[in-house]
């Protein structure tokens, strides 16, 4: 009886998370397909722009204003790249961007782009690089990801 009950509250679990995460993850999903396209970009940095076009157009099915918003944030972080990984050398202790793992790297890109030129609350662009550095990295990437974007966060606030 107990191993039943267990499994259908999973199942119960398990169709809630995925109601609640196909409401409020859409832009979630577009930023986590930016963060595929930037990991690819510094990884592989002679690679196709319309191949990474193709690749948000595919991966988000079409929808117009997701597609949108992932161009927006690839476009944004990669413009104002250099700015970004100034910003970060400023804010992290005893790091250096070459010895991040990739995934953090382009995480902490992606987050402080958001903080500093996009209108996403600031709170919101943490928890939303938290949560791609908790899927998609090491076990201490939410931890540091998240230590980082704070002081990024401290130290703009202290400028503007």
């Amino acid at each position: 009886m107990r191993a039943e009950t267990g499994r259908v509250m999973g199942r119960i679990v398990d169709l809630v998370e995925q109601r609640i995460g196909n409401k409020m993850s859409r832009r979630s999903r577009a930023r986590e397909v930016a963060l595929q396209v930037l990991y690819e970009d510094d990884m592989n940095p002679g690679h196709s722009v319309i191949e990474s076009d193709h690749f948000v157009r595919r991966r988000l099915k079409g929808d117009a204003s997701l597609v949108e918003f992932a161009r927006s944030l690839v476009a944004g972080v990669r413009k104002n790249r250099q700015h970004l990984d100034e910003v970060l050398i400023q804010s992290v202790e005893n790091w250096s961007l070459k010895r991040m793992p990739v995934t953090d790297r382009n995480v902490l890109r992606l987050g402080v782009f958001e903080i500093l030129f996009t209108d996403t609350p600031d709170r919101v662009a943490i928890n939303e690089a938290v949560e791609l550095a908790r899927r998609f990295g090491t076990q201490h990437s939410a931890h540091f990801v998240n230590g980082v974007l704070d002081r990024v966060l401290k130290d703009a606030g202290d400028e503007r």
